[in-house]
């Protein structure tokens, strides 16, 4: 038993498990890329069967099951194990989810970079031994012309021991091998200045370097790899935690099981939903939705904590040196692979200055047989047989065996003078070569020369920059400390003129000192909390209760009052077929209540009644009727005002209105005359109010004609009593018969276009029947950034 023991676990780790420390491979990887270069299945021709590759292998080199072959195989073909894969792959390759298909569906070819690893092999750059069964040679190790070991890393579990080595970046292997072959004498500091770290294929993060440092110098360590991941506005409603890189052998459908798993077992909470929309063209992307109220950012940290998305990777690097397993440091690890090209770059040098001696001395031969070709053609025609010929020109010319036997192959085409002046050229060049082989072999700094030009040819060709972030401390994201929940603080919820809906983290007023609006204009916005509740009025005369939590939350400052990032008011509110939104307001009895103008001239105050319902109506709307607007009004004192098409405007204070409960229909508000209707309703702010008024044609399609605009002081126009006509508040030019736009409010009004971007008003001319100014471009909206 102990001498069968011995023997199996000799063969684990010698011929299966452990990797050369040379060319980074295990036996069954080196005899698969010896195996399809032999064959011929390069880079530049087509695509043969996997399953015909593994099975030259397992019947020439590798006698062991067809599934160790094509598993390994597999792997070296697949971009989220290896750094710089090996094999081009063809078909279904697997996932970090599923494995691949059967090898009679898949296709295969040597990858580029594989040619880099086989490309000396006929230069006499390495040596072979039998295969096992003694018919043909296999190469003990590869010549690899970059350090596979550590570009590529590689796992394995033997007998009593182990090795797991990650994949790290050609670039900066091959400049830590350059300042190796300059400096021999540097330490694992001086190389780390180079190799920082490990460079994975899937990216993420390496949190903490102080395990890298570790393994690094002792060949034993671990780090934490942490996933790529950002907050977004998933939808209208809710923001999410969206993946785009995961740790390193970790894949979306591991992440998604592990947290339904905890949400099943009730240790997470405020996870709303998760979707894997990873695919060929976008990459990675898993993402993960939060309810609304919860911390994107701490949910992020919990996740770190409790799934996947943060591993550890424990570096074992152990591997083959002469033979025997030894543990590497990072050092041992590139100067065994230095080592390892600067044998393979001085035998093939010494090959080709050998082939480069023979080509030479035959050539010297045939000048001399040349330049005496009637000798020569008289000794061959006299002999008997072409021994008795050989004989007789090594005795007359002092030829060697060689140089007679290549004259005897001569052919007659060989001997005209222009051929004579090739084999000059030739002699002269393969007499420069000779000496520059030469030269390469007696100095040594010479020859590192050459391995360091060819390992910055290889960088040049295959390297690709780094994927994986290095942190150096902690890691710790800001909101580590902060709570899973949003704190119910003070907020603004806003409607613009594009008919955007959001949230600003502010309870102070917006400044308004002149700064022109960035996308477009806000129309109407309340107070609430962050998890607090505010209403909808609508043109149908209904009040909808909505959320704050649901609306994207959106920076508004005075330099960029923009609500870009907002959600339009569709896609988090219900309406019906032709209702609209015409302003907010808060669920609060605190208040006043509200007032209503409707387009037939209808004004109408409403109890504050608020009802535990998601929507209920606050006004009894004649057939034809609806909502001009709505505004929450802070006492009875404030200036209620209305502007027609035809131009007329009434102003009169809210106490000459009487409340009424919902079910009311309201009264009288102003006396229209016919055909007229009413364009605007809203509140007087008081001081610095300001009219403005844009004229138009009504036969004109809308959006297609500018007209004219007006802004007038709001105190240029007096009040009337309620019912009544009002007084003209803009005079029509030819063409012009109806008002497009109407809007009343704080100074400066602001304007914007159906785009969203802003149109610059005329300042307030103090004339209340004046004609206007023309507009650069149609409007839809005016409004004001103080609220």
């Amino acid at each position: 038993m102990e001498t069968s023991f011995l023997e199996y676990a000799y063969s684990v780790i010698y011929a299966r498990a452990i990797p050369d420390a040379r060319d980074g491979l295990k036996p069954v990887q080196r005899r698969i890329l010896y195996s399809m270069d032999e064959m011929g299945i390069r880079p530049d021709k087509p695509h043969v069967k996997c399953a015909r590759v593994v099975g030259d292998v397992m019947g020439k080199l590798h006698p062991h099951g067809d599934t160790a072959i094509y598993d390994a195989l597999v792997r070296l073909g697949q971009d989220f194990a290896m750094r710089l894969p090996v094999v081009d792959g063809h078909g279904n390759f697997g996932s970090l989810d599923a494995g691949p298909a059967a090898m009679r569906y898949t296709e295969c070819r040597m990858s580029p970079a594989a040619t880099a690893m086989t490309s000396e092999l006929d230069q006499d750059t390495v040596d072979f031994r039998p295969n096992y069964d003694g018919k043909m040679n296999e190469p003990v190790v590869l010549p690899a012309a970059f350090p596979h070991l550590l570009v590529n890393g590689s796992t394995g579990i033997a007998v009593g021991m182990a090795t797991n080595i990650p994949p790290h970046n050609l670039i900066e292997c091959v400049q830590a091998i350059k300042h190796l072959l300059k400096q021999p004498d540097a330490d694992v500091a001086d190389l780390m200045r180079f190799v920082p770290g490990p460079d994975l294929p899937t990216g993420g993060k390496i949190v903490g370097l102080d395990g890298v440092g570790d393994a690094y110098r002792g060949g034993r360590g671990s780090f934490k790899i942490r996933a790529t991941a950002r907050i977004e506005q998933t939808s209208p409603r809710r923001k999410g935690i969206v993946v785009t890189e995961l740790p390193y052998m970790v894949g979306p459908e591991k992440i998604m099981d592990q947290i339904k798993t905890l949400v099943q077992n009730k240790k997470l909470s405020g996870i709303a939903d998760i979707k894997d929309l990873t695919d060929l063209a976008n990459g990675t992307r898993l993402v993960i939705e939060v309810k609304n109220g919860i911390n994107p950012d701490a949910m992020l940290e919990q996740l770190y904590k409790l799934t996947k998305l943060e591993d550890s990777f424990g570096i074992n690097m152990v591997a083959l040196v002469d033979g025997q397993p030894q543990t590497l440091s990072l050092r041992d690890a590139l100067v065994v692979y230095t080592n390892h090209r600067l044998s393979v770059t001085l035998r093939r040098t010494r090959f080709q200055h050998r082939k480069a001696s023979e080509r030479l001395h035959l050539v010297l031969g045939l000048l001399i047989a040349i330049a005496d070709i009637d000798d020569v053609i008289a000794i061959i025609r006299g002999s008997d047989d072409v021994a008795q010929a050989r004989a007789k020109l090594i005795e007359v010319f002092d030829l060697s065996e060689s140089q007679a036997n290549y004259i005897l192959d001569l052919q007659l085409r060989r001997l005209t003078k222009f051929s004579r002046l090739e084999l000059e050229t030739e002699r002269d060049d393969l007499q420069r070569r000779i000496d520059e082989l030469a030269a390469i072999i007696g100095d040594d700094a010479q020859l590192r020369a050459v391995v360091a030009r060819e390992l910055d040819a290889v960088a040049k060709t295959y390297g690709t920059p780094r994927r994986t972030v290095l942190l150096a401390g902690g890691g710790a994201p800001v909101s580590a400390a902060g709570p899973l929940e949003i704190a119910d603080d003070p907020c603004v919820v806003m409607l613009s003129s594009a008919g955007l809906l959001a949230r600003a983290d502010t309870a102070e007023p917006l400044p308004v000192e002149g700064r022109r609006a960035q996308h477009d204009v806000i129309v109407s916005a309340v107070r609430t909390t962050a998890r607090g509740e505010y209403g909808v009025l609508t043109s149908a005369g209904r009040v909808l209760r909505a959320h704050a939590i649901e609306l994207p939350s959106v920076v508004v400052t005075a330099e960029a009052p923009s609500l870009k990032g907002g959600a339009r008011v569709s896609e988090l509110i219900t309406l019906d077929k032709g209702e609209h939104v015409v302003g907010l307001t808060t669920l609060t009895e605190a208040t006043s209540g509200w007032a209503l103008g409707t387009a037939q001239g209808v004004v109408k105050r409403v109890v504050p009644e608020i009802i535990g319902k998601e929507a209920w109506e606050i006004i009894r709307l004649e057939p034809g009727d609806h909502v001009v607007g709505a505004v929450e009004l802070g006492d009875e004192t404030q200036e209620l005002v209305f502007v027609t098409s035809d131009a007329q405007l009434l102003h009169f204070p809210a106490s000459a209105v009487r409340p009424q409960g919902r079910a009311g229909g309201g009264v009288a508000g102003i006396k229209l005359a016919d055909g007229a209707k009413v364009v605007f309703f809203g509140a007087s702010p008081g001081q610095d109010a300001v009219v403005a008024t844009v004229s138009g044609s009504s036969d004109a399609l809308p959006g297609t004609e500018a007209g004219l605009v007006k802004v007038t002081e709001f105190a240029e126009y007096p009040g009337k009593g309620r019912a009544t006509g009002g007084v003209r508040c803009h005079r029509f030019l030819k063409g012009e018969d109806t008002l497009t736009l109407a809007w009343v409010g704080p100074s400066p009004a602001i304007a914007a276009a159906a785009s969203g971007s802003p149109v610059d008003l005329p300042p307030a001319t103090g004339r209340r029947d004046g004609s206007g100014d023309p507009l650069p471009q149609p409007i839809v909206a005016v409004g004001t950034r103080q609220h």
